[in-house]
């Protein structure tokens, strides 16, 4: 029995799969869509990779800053350069050399130097500069001016109103001493008539306001008027209801002198309600001028210089200076 050949082989079957070795590549990811924040970041990274370009206002700088080194630096400087500036080249041919002036002849007054070169940036004419600072100039001077007359004006007004108080307050001690006089002098006419008493006293200081001397007559008035408000708030607090000039037979002694009641009134709540035109015209008038009237009556009806704080024994009144403040200086 015969045997068959196995067939040859022609190269053409199919090789097994080697799983052991094989490589399995990884699937690959769709492209994302780059945001501006990626793309600007991947543009930084890649201009600093190639090198950094400045921005334009580093470019205007550097720009200023070579122009200001040029400006600053003289022609004359290097040696060279009167063969590599054509200018400067013909200028030495005609006779120039650096740090001489111009011309044949020697000038004194001539420069040595070119003029300066004022870089001009703006679109304003050739003499607004100098305008805008003359005009700045002027504002600068005239609120100088406007701050210093200000000053003055506070500090003169300032001064005014203190002198009108300092007089004002001379004007009420003058009162004072014209009424404490007035009153010595009406009670030395009554120890010499004999009449002096209670109700005399009382007849005196009761009389009406307007029958008291304009010159001192606010300053009573002021005082009943502040003596009345006293009285009325006691009242008030007491629950009382009666007038300030109720007069109660059954109050002590301690009580009335409480109430301020053991002091004779010149006047009557009345009297205080009523209108004095004399008084106020009295009032309105400059606090020097009501002063001099005051030391004038002081000095001519009881001899007295209310500067000099001293009665005098007669209408001469030698030894005093004069009649007002600064000659008392």
């Amino acid at each position: 029995m015969s045997t068959q050949d196995p067939m040859p082989s022609n190269g053409l079957e199919d090789e097994e799969d080697d799983y052991m070795n094989m490589v399995i590549a990884e699937p690959t990811k769709p492209r994302e869509k780059e945001t501006y924040t990626q793309r600007r970041l991947r543009k930084e990274r890649e201009a600093e990779a190639r090198g950094r370009v400045k921005s334009k206002a580093e470019q205007a700088a550097d720009e200023a800053a070579a122009r200001e080194a040029a400006l600053s630096t003289s022609l004359f400087a290097d040696p060279q350069t009167t063969t590599t500036n054509k200018g400067l080249a013909m200028m030495a041919k005609m006779g120039f050399k650096p740090g001489v002036a111009l011309g044949s002849k020697v000038n004194s007054g001539a420069r040595t130097e070119p003029i300066v070169i004022s870089m001009k940036e703006d679109r304003g004419g050739i003499g607004l500069d100098s305008e805008k600072k003359r005009k700045f100039r002027v504002e600068v001077e005239q609120e100088g001016k406007r701050v210093k007359a200000e000053e003055g004006e506070y500090r003169e007004r300032l001064r005014k109103e203190r002198e009108e108080v300092r007089l004002e307050g001379q004007v009420g001690a003058a009162m004072r001493v014209a009424e404490r006089l007035y009153a010595e002098k009406e009670e030395d006419s009554a120890q010499q008539d004999g009449t002096e008493d209670a109700s005399s006293r009382r007849k005196i200081s009761s009389k009406p306001l307007k029958q008291i001397n304009v010159l001192w007559r606010g300053l009573v008035r002021k005082r009943e008027e502040k003596e009345r408000d006293r009285r009325m708030r006691y009242d008030l607090q007491q629950s009382l209801s009666r007038l300030p000039t109720y007069d109660d037979p059954d109050e002590d002694r301690d009580d009335r002198k409480a109430l301020g009641k053991d002091r004779v009134q010149h006047t009557l709540v009345e009297d205080l309600e009523e209108e004095d035109p004399e008084l106020d015209e009295f009032n309105s008038l400059d606090p020097a001028y009501r002063l001099e009237k005051l030391v004038r009556h002081l000095r001519e009806e009881y001899h007295y210089c209310f500067w000099c704080k001293y009665t005098y024994p007669d209408q001469e009144m030698e030894g005093c200076p004069g009649l007002t403040e600064e000659e008392h200086d």
